[in-house]
């Protein structure tokens, strides 16, 4: 595993002129088309954009679950382009945490047998006490021994959220982690992250479509047409809305392929 050196080590995930292309050269999508964008260790970053803008592509191509076309990864120092399947398998198990909006708990099993699942699969066993903290840590020290089916949906993604947080992970990736929860539920799983951030030092990108979810993020990254074409920091809701609406045209002026936060490299 060969580390990168141009960027500093506080540069946890480096996106670099990636473009990401599917299907023949006759019917060809172009998902992602020369983005380079950095999120820095301890911040937590919304990606917001309409529909086809590339949101989950940059998502699964930052958290090595699919390849670019062209241009590189980096994560945690590592260039994900020189590692192969193994090795991907053993970084997503090691340094990345996943929060996704269906949970994916397994409902045969235990809150705190879902919360060690990354560290069995991965050969290893919990540090003593470790699960009890990344439970109480997400306000579910009592339901240790309770099945997903016994917990509200707020209570199944703070489950999640502990799952995400139990390998200590370089980055949580969280792909619409409040799609599927009420407002104050949403507000509360929120918070959470903003504390894994703070407190933990964990860099936190989700993908999300919700405003209000995206106040909450220091900063908010926009797409349009697989372009990186603006960002907000600590912006309001309001503010993130209003900016959303104009996409379309802010995508369509002249100079949108230079505004791929090349400066942030």
């Amino acid at each position: 595993m060969n580390r990168t050196g141009p960027h500093g080590p506080d540069d946890v995930v480096v996106l670099s002129e990636v473009r990401r292309a599917y299907g023949t050269e006759r019917a060809r999508t172009v998902a992602l088309d020369g983005v380079s964008v950095v999120f820095r260790r301890g911040t937590f970053t919304a990606v917001m954009g309409p529909s086809g803008s590339g949101k989950t592509t940059l998502l699964q191509c930052a958290a090595g679950l699919d390849r670019p076309t062209s241009g590189t990864v980096t994560l945690d120092g590592l260039d994900l382009s020189g590692l192969g399947e193994r090795a991907l398998t053993k970084l997503r198990r090691d340094r990345i945490g996943f929060i996704f909006q269906a949970f994916n708990l397994l409902p045969a099993l235990t809150v705190e047998d879902n919360v060690t699942l990354p560290l069995r699969l991965a050969g290893r066993t919990p540090a003593h006490g470790a699960v009890a903290h990344a439970l109480e840590r997400v306000g579910l020290a009592d339901r240790a021994r309770h099945r997903p089916g016994e917990l509200s949906g707020g209570q199944q993604q703070r489950v999640a959220i502990a799952r995400a947080l139990i390998t200590d992970p370089a980055v949580i990736f969280g792909d619409e982690p409040t799609g599927a929860l009420d407002t104050r539920t949403a507000l509360e799983v929120l918070r959470l992250l903003r504390s894994a951030v703070r407190d933990g030092g964990q860099t936190a990108i989700v993908v999300t479509h919700d405003p209000v979810a995206a106040s909450h993020a220091d900063r908010v990254v926009f797409l349009a047409d697989g372009l990186v074409v603006d960002e907000l920091h600590g912006a309001g809701a309001d503010t993130i809305a209003e900016r959303m609406t104009h996409l379309g045209a802010w995508g369509d002026l002249p100079d949108a392929g230079s505004r791929s936060l090349k400066g942030a490299l």
